[in-house]
């Protein structure tokens, strides 16, 4: 099976990587040259445009910054609708609006093409040793035909329902993160604040009920200052305005997505947006005036 993929970022990089190892034969696209020369030297086709990539596709893989780069690569001029032939299956890997995949597929099944939302959660660790979570909306027999692609990028791969419902759960999913990365960072500024060894707190509490995945990836390097982008706070913000916006469109209130995208926000406004977001602690150092590290 020849897969499309199109958008070799962060996460779409490696991505794409595993499925190249697992003997996939893939063509893919990207702004960035440097990217697509890297994916061609181990093997990959490259093409000029979206609409060449779905020419030559059955499956056609997209992983993007945001609902408006999906809509242009997927749904523009030279996109992939241009190419794409009847019974293509589009995975779109990006977390955007939950509204946007539905439109998206909408016009794509004007042509015959299915669309599946398939956003990940997990980072650039899990993007590079294949075990991101990996959560599904769209049709069951679409899905059945590319789960074992997915398999090689995810190790928990689920179809949660119909298509949006992939960015629903993927909605969910960065509602708990940053929350667990906000309690994370107003914790760990009170312990230094009230001159208690931060990483001793962290071991105390990361085996009770306050330990969870977040704080067992993110704490060790907010205790080093260490913010270099696994996801950066720009593209958190992205997500929680995508919350608040599904969230107003459903009638359910979201305080604490409201709360901590004004501090991501804030810290985007001083130029941190580009750190990941476990950089979120900086907010609550600038207010207390203390630097957490180990």
């Amino acid at each position: 099976m020849k897969i499309g993929f199109i958008g070799l970022g962060i996460m779409g990089k490696p991505m794409a990587k595993n499925l190249l190892k697992a003997g996939y034969e893939l063509v893919v696209n990207d702004i960035n040259e440097a990217a697509v020369a890297e994916l061609r030297e181990l093997g990959a086709t490259t093409q000029p445009s979206a609409k060449l990539v779905a020419e030559q596709s059955e499956v056609v893989i997209t992983m993007l910054p945001n609902s408006p780069h999906v809509k242009t690569v997927v749904l523009g001029e030279g996109g992939v609708i241009e190419g794409a032939k009847k019974g293509t299956i589009v995975v779109d890997m990006s977390s955007i609006s939950p509204i946007v995949s539905r439109e998206v597929s909408s016009e794509l099944a004007k042509k015959g093409v299915v669309m599946l939302d398939a956003p990940v959660s997990g980072g650039e660790p899990k993007a590079i040793d294949g075990t991101l979570a990996i959560m599904v909306g769209g049709p069951e027999d679409a899905f059945a035909k590319v789960e074992s692609i997915l398999k090689v990028m995810g190790a928990s791969v689920t179809l949660v329902g119909e298509i949006g419902s992939g960015n629903i759960t993927k909605l969910a999913n960065q509602i708990m993160v940053a929350s667990n990365i906000a309690g994370m960072a107003e914790a760990l500024v009170l312990a230094t604040k009230a001159d208690v060894d931060p990483e001793k707190v962290f071991k105390a509490i990361r085996g009770g009920l306050a330990g969870s995945t977040v704080l067992d990836a993110k704490a060790p390097l907010v205790l080093k200052g260490n913010f270099k982008p696994g996801f950066r706070i720009d593209l958190h913000i992205k997500d929680l305005q995508n919350v608040l916006d599904t969230a107003q469109s459903v009638d359910t209130p979201t305080p604490i997505s409201s709360q901590v995208i004004d501090m991501m926000k804030t810290l985007s406004s001083e130029g941190k947006g580009s750190d990941d977001h476990g950089g979120l602690i900086q907010w609550y150092e600038k207010l207390a005036r203390v630097e957490v590290r180990s």
